[in-house]
């Protein structure tokens, strides 16, 4: 990782000093919240085969998702690990378990990922799937993917479209965030969304993102969208995390933004990433959904382990 990427958006910019003030509590806190601090909900996952037309969608956790359409099956940002870090610190263990284990899940063609953060990049996950699975990445990271072994890996910048694999095309959208994996390589990958088209419907993961102009302009080249992945969670406190990650409220707007016909919420209750308890997301979504007028069903937070067709 050689070059340096940055959003094209003024946004207010915290380093490891803003670290800490939050982590002291040298900074404001955002109101108490009385929502309940629970996980969010699992089911028993139901693994079929991928349809014979549409797609299924099912939330593996956090922002992990298996999509089957098209005869394939590919995995979003999968994060089989017990903890989103380098070191089994207890504050990043998982709070869900996966709803099944990697040698479970059918066979799968490719891997999109969408950026290199710990809760989005795991790599134990990804030597278990196979150094030989296909992976699609934001630009910067095919290198570093590469010494690791990895076989099979391709780059795709903002607004770049290619074939994934026969019948698949995906497209890179912009986001509103930064990478690290170490205090010595912050930006240098970018970061990402992933369109998927296939078998006439698009499939849209927003990413990890803070609520950016991308969206309307994801909308206005992309949309509609059949049915997107949208991250509500990991928001408090706000002076910190409001320019990498949004509100439910926030994401109501990407919805409408980016033209969605139907989304599911993602990045929230599986790891406890920052202040709010892990059951108010879905509760200010819900809220938030019925105060825009969405119709009922059309923008939830289910459960781990949850399927969801688009046909």
């Amino acid at each position: 990782m050689s070059r340096r990427f940055s959003n094209p958006w003024i946004h207010d910019e915290h380093r490891f000093r803003d670290v800490l003030r939050w982590k002291l509590g040298r900074s404001p806190a955002d109101p108490p919240s009385a929502a309940p601090d629970r996980p969010a909900p699992a089911v028993p996952i139901d693994l079929q085969p991928a349809p014979p037309a549409g797609w299924r969608v099912t939330w593996l956790g956090h922002a992990s998702f298996l999509l089957q359409g098209c005869g394939r099956n590919l995995l979003v940002d999968p994060v089989f690990s017990d903890h989103c870090a380098p070191l089994p610190l207890p504050s990043l263990r998982r709070h869900v378990e996966p709803p099944c284990r990697i040698d479970q899940l059918p066979k799968i063609d490719g891997v999109l990922l969408t950026h290199s953060h710990y809760d989005h990049l795991d790599l134990p996950t990804l030597v278990a799937l196979g150094r030989e699975t296909p992976l699609v990445v934001a630009e910067g990271h095919a290198g570093w993917l590469g010494r690791k072994g990895f076989r099979e890996v391709r780059e795709i910048p903002w607004f770049g479209t290619a074939e994934f694999l026969p019948g698949l095309q995906v497209t890179a959208t912009p986001a509103q965030h930064f990478t690290a994996r170490t205090p010595f390589d912050r930006n240098r990958g970018h970061w990402c969304g992933w369109l998927i088209e296939g078998g006439g419907f698009k499939l849209w993961h927003a990413g990890d993102s803070g609520h950016c102009p991308a969206f309307g302009e994801i909308g206005m080249k992309l949309g509609p969208i059949d049915f997107a992945m949208i991250p509500i969670g990991a928001y408090a406190p706000r002076w910190f995390m409001k320019p990498m990650h949004m509100t439910p409220e926030e994401a109501v707007r990407v919805f409408r933004d980016a033209r969605c016909r139907r989304a599911v919420a993602m990045h929230w209750g599986t790891f406890r990433l920052t202040d709010e308890p892990l059951g108010e997301p879905p509760l200010r979504l819900a809220a938030e959904v019925e105060r825009a007028g969405i119709p009922a069903g059309n923008f939830v937070a289910g459960a781990v382990g949850e399927s969801w067709s688009v046909t």
